[in-house]
């Protein structure tokens, strides 16, 4: 993927997330029942929140962990993408090490989603038609990202239902490569050679960095 479609690949992730820090903060007039509207709708709030609070993000950068944290990660099931990414190794690790790489993971996601929002700069996104999910446990919602000289990108966001009926999204494939499958890449080689500590610690290290606005951004 060239460096346009990594750019933009990320800066989708954050426009429409794909924690337990916001999981009992889910928005009651958002149907989670509809994996479709779910996506688009999230999407919607999280562009009206980034307006909002453009000054507060000027004088604060960090405050957009603050707005993934709250718009976009209650809808993530994050620790369904967290064992997809720990993949082999999840059977060899304990209880207590899953529960803090669920937690260091997820936290990570924040981080990364919120440096991915400095990009943001309006693009528009159309959605595709929703289709039956009736006896679906996973789908994946379609979505075209439409940006003035460049070419389009298409992008599918995987969700699945839960157990009580609501659906969360998991995934992110944009230009043929899973957010997931890439993640699981880099984790695994860790692991495999310095164990899932190490993992842990890099994740925490990651997550303590900054973000930091696009020099337009800051101009604004």
């Amino acid at each position: 993927m060239n460096k346009f479609y990594s750019r933009m690949l990320m800066v989708i992730m954050a426009m429409v997330g794909l924690s337990a820090h916001a999981a009992d903060s889910v928005d009651a007039n958002i149907d989670r029942t509809n994996p479709y509207t779910l996506v688009e709708v999230v999407a919607q709030k999280t562009f009206a929140r980034f307006e909002q609070d453009k000054q507060l993000i000027a004088a604060n950068p960090d405050h957009l962990k603050v707005i993934v944290t709250e718009e976009l990660m209650p809808y993530i099931d994050y620790k369904y993408a967290s064992y997809k990414v720990l993949g082999q190794y999840l059977r060899e690790t304990t209880k207590d090490e899953r529960a803090r790489f669920v937690d260091a993971f997820s936290r990570y996601l924040i981080s990364t989603y919120a440096q991915a929002f400095t990009e943001y700069t309006e693009q528009k996104i159309e959605f595709s038609p929703a289709e039956d999910f009736a006896d679906e446990k996973m789908v994946n919602v379609n979505v075209r990202v439409i940006e003035a000289g460049r070419p389009d990108i298409k992008l599918q966001f995987r969700a699945r239902r839960l157990k009580d009926g609501t659906w969360k999204a998991f995934d992110l494939i944009a230009e043929g490569i899973s957010l997931l499958a890439s993640n699981q890449s880099e984790v695994t080689n860790l692991i495999r050679q310095q164990g899932i500590e190490a993992v842990i610690d890099l994740l925490v290290e990651r997550t303590a960095v900054s973000i930091e606005l696009a020099p337009a951004e800051q101009g604004k």
